[in-house]
């Protein structure tokens, strides 16, 4: 009889892979919504306003991409081990 194809830990594995990809393009996406709000703003200080929080941007989107990457490293050394 044949072991299961989606064994528990596969499971928690390719769960645990998916979020990780919704973390990153999350904060990617906050990132970068909060770089462009400056330059779509209507009021002075809400453009003032997210002007003081573009270092919080950049860190969002720098988090996001590297969660990306990590997600696609690890989708290519799951693909490499497959028979």
């Amino acid at each position: 009889m044949p072991a299961p194809l989606d064994t528990p830990r596969k499971a928690t594995a390719t769960k645990a892979d998916k979020e990780l990809l919704f973390k990153g393009v999350t904060l990617a996406l906050i990132g970068l919504v909060i770089l462009l709000a400056p330059y779509v703003a209507r009021s002075s200080s809400v453009r003032d306003l997210m002007n003081q929080a573009a270092l919080v941007g950049w860190f969002a989107l720098v988090l996001g991409i590297a969660f990306g990457v990590q997600y696609g490293l690890r989708r290519a050394k799951a693909g490499r081990h497959q028979p």
